[in-house]
C-alpha cells in the first residue's frame, strides 16, 4: 500500500475504534508493518489534520491513539446538545440509557452486545445530556470506558435514587423476560421524557 493509502485507513480505523482508540501495536498488527512505523505515521497524519485545519484531531492517552473533535469547537457541539431538535430522546438513546441504568457500570461493548447494533451515537448523546458519565474504565485489554448514570439522570427523570427506577427480578432468567422488563422502563423513561418536553 502507498504510504497516504495507510494514512486513510489509519484514520478509518480510529473512527470505527470510537472512543476506545486503539494502541499502535493493534495497529500494527491489523496494517501488517512495525509498530515504529505505524507511531512514525500516525504522528504525520496528526501534523496533516493540524495543517489542513481539519475538525478533527488525534490524540493520545497513554498508549492509545484516539480521533476527537477538537477543544475550541466546543460551543458549537454544547449549541448541538441543546437545540430543540435534540431535545427529546432517540429510541436509541431511550434503549441504552435503560441498558446503562440497569446494567452499570457498563461498557460500550456491552451496551452493544445487549441491544445487538452500534450504540456509540447513543452514548455520545446521552453524554451532551449529562444523563450518563464515565465512572472509570474496565481493567483488561484496551481498558474500555465505564458508563453509569449521572445525578442528572435522576433529575431528569423526577427520581431521589437509583433504588426508585421499576424493580427488575433478582436474576434474568430468560431473554425474553429481559425484554419485558427493558420495555416497560421504556415505557416509563418514554412518557417522563414527552411530559418534561410538553
Amino acid at each position: 500500500m502507498e504510504v497516504q493509502e495507510i494514512k486513510a485507513v489509519m484514520e478509518g480505523l480510529l473512527f470505527v475504534s470510537g472512543d476506545e482508540g486503539m494502541e499502535a501495536k493493534e495497529l500494527a498488527h491489523i496494517l501488517e508493518l512495525e509498530e515504529e512505523m505505524v507511531i512514525d505515521l500516525i504522528y504525520d497524519l496528526q501534523a496533516d489534520f493540524d495543517r489542513e485545519g481539519r475538525g478533527l484531531q488525534i490524540v493520545q492517552l497513554a498508549h492509545t491513539f484516539q480521533l476527537t473533535t477538537r477543544p475550541d469547537h466546543y460551543p458549537y457541539f454544547k449549541k448541538l446538545a441543546e437545540s430543540p431538535h435534540t431535545s427529546t430522546l432517540s429510541q436509541a438513546a431511550l434503549e441504552t440509557l435503560a441498558i446503562v441504568a440497569y446494567r452499570q457500570p457498563i461498557t460500550r461493548p456491552e451496551i452493544e452486545e445487549i441491544r445487538g447494533v452500534k450504540s456509540e451515537r447513543a452514548i455520545q448523546t446521552l453524554v451532551a445530556k449529562e444523563l450518563i458519565e464515565e465512572v472509570g474504565r474496565q481493567e483488561g485489554s484496551g481498558r474500555p470506558i465505564l458508563y453509569g448514570t449521572s445525578r442528572q439522570f435522576l433529575d431528569y427523570f423526577g427520581l431521589s435514587r437509583l433504588e426508585d427506577l421499576p424493580p427488575l427480578p433478582e436474576t434474568i432468567l430468560d431473554d425474553e423476560r429481559f425484554e419485558e422488563e427493558k420495555a416497560r422502563l421504556l415505557q416509563m423513561l418514554d412518557d417522563d421524557s414527552a411530559s418534561t418536553s410538553s
